[in-house]
């Protein structure tokens, strides 16, 4: 590259970077994801390492941030609040490593102190004689804003810091760094409140903790609820720590909120690698949004003597995990039609990568979500996809609109059998009332054979949409009774796969009652409710008589599950499939009945690794024994088991009550003596 052509893109770089950390830092409103900032700042840095003479003091690489917005005071920084270097590889982290050791030199192996790199705002609470005099935003990294009376409405932020007895000596000066966060649910709850008010929906928690906090009224932060977590300090005098660890231990006991449960230390790559695969694992279920690690050196020595760049410090990186978050264009949307009828609107999207998948397409769920939102064909918008979850369209940039972007409207008829669509009362989707739709018959199916319905493998939705299209097959029933010979007028079918299919078929004969009555695909009876459903009636000709009455007495079964059974049961056709099903030769397996009271009908949750058996192992023992194992605490949870290394699940637990068994009481709880 010439130099006048690296002037020209370090001129676009600069413009485009400034312009998201305005739209990041001072509007809380960002238009791209994290990854795809980190991008374009990775490509300025490469260049002006390449021409050194481009660099300028007011490069965003020699900045971290954006300037205080107006309407706030200023606030400076004793020591600057720096971002920190990122790492996006495994190679990335071990460069990292090797630049720390080798700064070090001769002296000792330093240890490394990893936790979450929590997704919220970024400020710095300064504590004189144990007195919260100052809070304040990173802003450029070295003024921030002053959001002290909005600090004050945070609960989890103490203003006085508590001297307790067994606890070291709080400092004369203590400045605090840490990160304030919307957990998940009140997010949820937070945009519901707003869509009820017509107001702008936040696209994520990190920009609803944000919002919350740059409130020229404390009164509306203090109706937001806000947390805190600690990662560090700027200046503490005196200081008496040696480790980085130690402090935050006594962080901790002045009354300040660290991440206790996950901060680790750790002296070799492999164990930092293990931990940062492990938390990405769990990222999902963690309460609040994570999007990486942050790793550093633990020894406060050996901070200062790695000393800091010009943007971030040498002794410490943050791992990203992959974006859960993208920008792209919606180039057209067709509706989808469901086993249940409903129909579904879905964006076709220019792909995109996210979280490491190649992502083509995002429900939007329904004509008052696009209305809400106002999307359009044609539309750029942030995608989001986060775990298992079909990704969705959060959130339209609508300055990016060039006027020919085209409204949409969902169909009034099906657009697979003609029918005409109706809505149920007090429903807002859409549904084809004709249960012979083509489309509902190949969804159904889809669903059927699903690995967690009667999982048969090998029948994919090419290979059933042929078998529906030839005549073959109509219904679940007909499954049964396919023949090699019927699989072989396929397409790309040869007689090995046919073999295979058939010996599936075979195979998933032998079932649960949990996975049969969630085969039969009853509305509002998802894996959970089958679960529930099948411990408490323990046969399926007792659940077919079962009425409305009844049903509602069981825990966690609502109104409308119950009334979708009854009138699922009702139906000559439903039960004439079950009939053809079981004469099919299709076996259920009941749960066995626990004599003691204290398993069957019970509801297990399960919060971290347990030595003796793997989370699926667990389950099914339960299960077995006619206990419902379930995936979150809530007030139906009768026990939680404790594994090594347990989540959020262990703190929500004790604070509602509910009892709590190690390892050793579940193995002796289930008589298995200990692990």
């Amino acid at each position: 590259m010439k130099l006048e052509e690296a002037k020209r893109l370090v001129s676009k770089l600069r413009s485009e970077i400034n312009y998201h950390n305005y739209r990041y830092y001072v509007l809380d409103d960002p238009e791209i994801s994290d990854q795809e900032y980190d991008q374009l700042l990775k490509r300025l840095i490469e260049i002006e390492a390449q021409f050194p003479e481009l660099i300028t003091p007011d490069s965003p690489t020699q900045r971290v941030g954006a300037t205080p917005q107006l309407g706030f005071t200023e606030v400076a920084h004793r020591v600057p609040m720096l971002s920190l270097e990122n790492a996006s590889s495994e190679e990335e982290l071990r460069d990292f490593l090797r630049r720390v050791k080798k700064g070090l030199g001769d002296l000792k192996e330093p240890s490394f102190l990893v936790d979450p790199k929590i997704d919220g705002l970024a400020v710095e609470l300064v504590y004189q004689n144990g007195t919260l005099v100052s809070a304040s935003t990173r802003g450029d990294g070295f003024v921030g804003e002053n959001i002290l009376a909005n600090v004050k409405t945070i609960m989890s932020i103490p203003i006085n810091l508590l001297p307790l007895k067994d606890a070291p000596p709080i400092p004369e000066l203590l400045e605090v760094r840490g990160e304030i966060y919307m957990e998940k649910e009140d997010f949820k709850r937070l945009n519901k409140e707003r869509e009820r008010e017509g107001l702008p929906l936040f696209a994520n928690p990190r920009n609803a903790a944000a919002g919350s906090v740059r409130q020229l009224d404390p009164k509306v932060t203090a109706k937001r609820k806000l947390n805190l977590f600690c990662y560090g300090v700027g200046s503490i005098e005196p200081n008496n720590f040696s480790t980085l660890y130690d402090l935050m231990i006594a962080m901790q006991s002045w009354g300040l909120r660290i991440n206790r449960p996950f901060i680790r230390v750790f002296k070799t790559e492999s164990e930092i690698l293990g931990y940062l695969q492990e938390l990405e694992t769990r990222r999902e279920e963690l309460p609040y949004e994570i999007d990486g690690a942050v790793i550093k050196v633990n020894e406060i020595a050996y901070q200062t003597r790695l000393g800091q760049k010009t943007r971030s410090p040498r002794w410490a990186i943050a791992f990203k995990f992959k974006a859960n978050q993208a920008t792209t264009e919606i180039l057209k949307i067709e509706v989808q039609v469901g086993r249940t009828g409903a129909l579904t609107p879905v964006a076709h999207l220019r792909p995109v990568e996210i979280g490491g998948v190649i992502v083509r397409r995002a429900t939007l769920h329904n004509q008052d979500e696009i209305q809400r939102k106002d999307i359009r064909i044609g539309d750029t918008v942030i995608v989001e996809r986060a775990g298992d979850v079909i990704p969705e369209v959060v959130k339209v940039i609508t300055s990016k609109r060039k006027g020919s972007e085209i409204p949409f409207k969902m169909p009034e008829r099906c657009p697979v059998c003609n029918t005409r669509v109706v809505m149920k009362e007090g429903e807002v989707i859409l549904r084809c009332p004709n249960p012979n739709c083509p489309a509902q018959s190949r969804a159904y199916l889809r669903h059927f054979v699903s690995r967690s319905a009667m999982n048969i493998e090998g029948l994919g939705k090419k290979i059933l949409d042929q078998l529906v299209d030839k005549g073959i097959v109509k219904d679940p029933g007909d499954l049964y009774g396919l023949k090699k010979e019927d699989l072989l007028l396929l397409e790309r079918m040869g007689p090995k796969l046919a073999e295979n299919i058939i010996s599936a078929i075979e195979k998933s004969k032998e079932t649960t009652f949990q996975r049969f009555l969630f085969s039969l695909g009853i509305r509002y009876v998802g894996e959970h409710t089958a679960q529930i459903l099948a411990s408490h009636f323990g046969s399926l000709e007792r659940l077919m008589e079962a009425n409305e009455e009844e049903l509602l007495a069981i825990e966690g079964i609502g109104p409308q599950a119950a009334e979708s059974i009854v009138s699922y049961f009702s139906q000559d056709s439903n039960r004439d499939l079950i009939k053809r099903l079981i004469n099919a030769g299709v076996r259920i397996q009941y749960p066995t009945r626990d004599l003691s009271e204290e398993i069957s009908g019970k509801t297990f949750v399960l919060t971290g690794s347990l030595k003796s058996m793997t989370r699926e192992e667990a389950k099914r023992l339960l299960q077995g024994k006619g206990a419902i194992f379930g995936s979150s605490v809530s007030k139906g949870t009768d026990y939680l088991v404790v594994g090594d290394s347990p989540g959020s699940k262990l703190q929500k637990a004790r604070a509602m009550g509910i009892k709590i068994l190690t390892e050793e009481d579940f193995l002796n709880l289930l008589g298995m003596g200990r692990p």
